[in-house]
């Protein structure tokens, strides 16, 4: 074989490792409803960017933010059929699928984040999980406990709220989940279910008078500009669960989806510090905008709330083995 042969031999396999690297490669589809410079918008396109890095460009990942392909509904019955592959949100939010998942954002239970963790490691919790990816087709990239969201819950209101007694017929937006509409008529409010991004018009003409939301997300939503009383009470701990359509994850090879793990575990360590600075930074100038911004005693909330647990509880309203698990966590 003479130089020239061997160099048309090599060339030829450079050209057909090439073709072969570029009929395996993928492009995923993430979507999310958060402005794409959000903290949150940030950390979704770190964690495109950091898989496409990781798997060498054989998984590409756009993202689409501000509910660019619809709302939450839409969006979950895209990620089951498989035209969007990717779609972080609070854990609640598989209860589309196993109605049991409201109860991992109970309000006012879990002792701290800590706790909350501890219970999302369970083996109720990891039953449900393994039910809606086994019968309904939705796995969880990772740990969602690790993606940390918040860092903690707020109410965004147009009127001051100092106390409990504040919360009697208060018109709060709420998303659409039963347990968080019990709770908050429990608590006195006047719930109305609205999509995010009718939140701020919502406000503005007083349809709603406030909203929970997590700290980071109340300057990019503006929310406080016509809410400007915004009330720290840590209604419960929040994680990002990255739901991923399960045909999609699971047809990976094992590298990949071990590459596409350490892009997640690495973005949520280092999103978790960067997530405290952007939510301290973010009210130190809503204040200069004139917000004011408190802590509210929550132990009345907490002690309101302990009577429905313990009604519903009687009346076979709360999974089988929840509070025990929730206990058994502390």
């Amino acid at each position: 074989m003479n130089l020239k042969t061997t160099s048309i031999l090599a060339a030829a396999a450079l050209a057909l490792s090439s073709f072969v690297s570029a009929a395996s490669a993928e492009t995923w589809r993430m979507a999310h409803k958060m402005p794409a410079d959000s903290v949150e918008g940030e950390i979704f396109q770190a964690v495109a960017d950091r898989i496409a890095e990781k798997t060498g460009g054989d998984i590409t990942v756009e993202v689409y933010p501000n509910e660019q392909l619809g709302k939450d509904d839409a969006i979950l019955e895209q990620l089951q059929l498989g035209t969007v592959h990717i779609y972080p949100e609070g854990s609640a939010y598989l209860q589309k699928w196993v109605p049991e998942m409201q109860f991992v954002s109970a309000p006012f239970l879990f002792d701290d984040r800590e706790h909350w963790s501890r219970f999302m490691a369970s083996d109720l919790v990891t039953g449900w999980h393994e039910t809606i990816e086994n019968e309904h087709g939705i796995a969880v990239i990772g740990d969602p406990t690790k993606m940390v969201r918040g860092p903690y819950r707020v109410m965004v209101a147009t009127k001051p709220v100092e106390s409990l007694e504040d919360m009697s017929g208060i018109r709060l937006r709420l998303h659409p989940d039963e347990l968080a509409a019990a709770a908050w008529r429990h608590l006195g409010a006047e719930v109305r279910t609205l999509g995010w991004t009718e939140v701020y018009e919502s406000l503005g003409r007083g349809i709603v008078e406030s909203v929970n939301s997590p700290i980071a997300l109340v300057e990019p939503m503006r929310f406080y500009e016509v809410a400007p009383y915004v009330i720290r009470h840590d209604e419960y701990p929040q994680g990002l669960a990255f739901m991923a359509n399960a045909d999609a994850w699971n047809g990976l090879d094992e590298e990949t989806r071990a590459q596409i793990l350490e892009a997640y575990d690495e973005v949520a360590a280092e999103s978790a510090a960067e997530t405290d600075a952007v939510a301290d930074a973010s009210i130190e100038r809503m204040k200069a905008e004139g917000v004011t911004f408190t802590q509210i005693d929550t132990a009345p909330f907490v002690e309101r709330m302990a009577e429905l647990y313990g009604q519903m509880n009687d009346a076979g309203e709360l999974p089988a083995g929840f509070l025990d698990a929730v206990n058994a966590t502390r």
